[in-house]
């Protein structure tokens, strides 16, 4: 069981990056975090001992994600994002608006293959972990790698990633530096 604690435990700064990458907003990341959480606890007999912890929680975290997301499909529901204030000056302005740019880029490309760069690339995962949490094939994997990799390419150098909905500066420059922290964490314990 403690073995168990801790391994869901130190998955946590992974899974906040992948529901901050699939929602787009920080509220409903930590909110579908929590959710995976409760379930991975409520559920911790059917995980098997040996396999990814990672994989394992990001597999119900996905599901849970596109579940609630065909739910509101079916209910209409038109979910407004919450407004962000951030003032950024001098010369953060700059690196923060490239920062928020690659965001809204990620944002802009199909879900599939965002989800395929956020496991194997921010997350760390093998081509065979996220094809398990996708639920396809390997082979699927490293296409939609490969497509994503290069429609984010695209947008970043023609500038489509401006049409994408905007989001706040601020908040894209905190998600990653949260997220080099928890890497460097992770190195630093594992």
């Amino acid at each position: 069981m403690a073995v168990f604690q801790q391994e869901l435990t130190d998955a946590i700064p992974h899974l906040r990056a992948f529901a901050r990458s699939l929602c787009g907003n920080r509220p409903e990341a930590d909110d579908l975090v929590q959710e995976t959480l409760i379930k991975a606890w409520t559920h911790r007999e059917r995980f098997e001992d040996g396999s990814s912890m990672r994989a394992w929680t990001f597999r119900i975290l996905r599901n849970h994600f596109y579940s609630e997301r065909r739910r509101a499909w079916r209910k209409q529901e038109q979910g407004g994002e919450i407004p962000e204030n951030a003032a950024v000056s001098g010369e953060q302005q700059s690196w923060a608006l490239q920062l928020d740019d690659v965001r809204r880029a990620l944002l802009d490309i199909p879900d599939e293959q965002r989800e395929a760069l956020v496991l194997v690339g921010a997350g760390g995962l093998s081509y065979e972990e996220a094809a398990e949490v996708c639920g396809c094939a390997v082979g699927t994997v490293k296409s939609r790698v490969s497509r994503g990799r290069a429609a984010l390419e695209k947008r970043m150098s023609t500038g489509e990633c401006l049409k994408a909905s905007p989001g706040g500066a601020a908040k894209a420059a905190e998600d990653i530096v949260d997220h080099i922290r928890n890497a460097s964490a992770e190195r630093l314990t594992g």
